[in-house]
């Protein structure tokens, strides 16, 4: 496990293994996650243990190697390069209330959504707890903000990367740390039912959103394999856990696909299955991607499906298209960006 994956019991726990007492492990924690640093040459560590840890122990490195900053607002989409040369994207994105900060939590994905490119190349490995908290790490020092609300819904699938991504958010919620309230948390899935009930008997107040896409069994497994193993119903029921256990809200991503899931018999098929839940619905219209071949409704049919939804009473919102100038959908700049790579790997052989 990476230096910088551990918590503070861990690392005090190490430290007799180096001759130290606990509280280096302390020192290391706050040099970790409170300073948020890596290199050992800027901290003040003795110099012996300094050598056996480098000797010894591996630590996680992350760093920005492209951004993608909105001439309409302030969004940025940056590229992140893994200490393995592997490379994942998220979106830093500003609001009144302050930073919002999209991560991912896997090098590619293994769900086959079928217009998602995060999951086109396959999974390639898990991120660790730190790969996940640099970042967030990476980001606040760059632009010298603090990022007060992290949203897992980057490359990759959270719930399948389940004791790394929970780890990772104990680690960002840490008082000595990030410190960030569980509330301020967002783990979005496709909908592994049995990690959404393991994840309620947590007892943490992490927001969950669901991506639904589709109202009915044979329509949703079309475009989302993981409905084959895991029925609407069996998520359905899994979110009632869920907000049952937490007093919370559940959020269902919905993304509008014109002439698929956008018309009014798909509006009363969500009403009946989200009856009896505490629940929200986000209208994503459409990002295009070349291996999908549809398109997004025309801004008119979006408004009406929200409009359909609000009389049956339900709750729904059309999700604001931040940073819409930059090149988009999650999965899509690094994809280019390796096929961008490996060309100028091509044409200088």
């Amino acid at each position: 496990m990476q230096l910088n994956s551990l918590t503070e019991e861990e690392l005090k726990e190490l430290m007799p293994k180096y001759n130290e007492k606990a509280f280096r492990g302390s020192q290391l924690f706050n040099f970790f996650h409170a300073q948020k640093k890596t290199d050992f040459s800027t901290g003040n560590l003795p110099k012996k243990l300094v050598e056996e840890l480098e000797k010894n122990e591996e630590i996680a490195s992350v760093k920005i190697i492209e951004e993608y900053a909105s001439k309409i607002d302030e969004t940025k989409k940056l590229l992140f390069e893994l200490g393995d040369e592997n490379i994942v994207e998220g979106v830093l994105m500003k609001y009144k209330h302050g930073y919002s900060q999209c991560i991912s939590t896997q090098v590619g994905c293994r769900m086959g959504c079928v217009f998602c490119a995060s999951t086109k190349g396959g999974l390639v490995r898990n991120l660790t707890p730190a790969e996940m908290l640099l970042q967030v790490y990476e980001v606040e020092k760059k632009y010298g903000i603090k990022v007060s609300n992290v949203i897992l819904m980057g490359s990759g699938e959270p719930l399948d990367n389940y004791d790394n991504v929970l780890k990772f958010l104990r680690l960002l919620h840490d008082e000595k740390g990030h410190n960030t309230s569980y509330r301020n948390m967002t783990i979005s899935t496709c909908g592994i039912a049995d990690k959404i009930i393991q994840l309620a008997d947590e007892n943490l107040p992490i927001t969950l959103a669901i991506s639904l896409h589709n109202t009915n069994n044979i329509s949703r497994g079309k475009i989302m394999p993981i409905n084959r193993k895991y029925k609407i119903e069996d998520v359905i029921s899994a979110c009632k856990y869920y907000s049952e256990k937490n007093s919370s809200r559940i959020t269902f991503e919905y993304t509008l696909i014109h002439g698929q899931n956008d018309n009014e018999s798909n509006a009363l098929e969500l009403k009946r299955i989200l009856s009896g839940l505490n629940s929200h619905i986000n209208l994503i219209p459409l990002n295009p991607i070349e291996e999908y071949d549809e398109k997004k409704p025309e801004k008119f049919q979006i408004e009406n499906f929200k409009k359909n939804l609000e009389k049956l009473g339900l709750n729904a919102t059309i999700r604001r298209e931040l940073g819409s100038d930059i090149d988009a959908s999650c999965g899509q700049l690094r994809r280019k960006y390796k096929r961008g790579v490996n060309s100028e790997i091509c044409s200088s052989n």
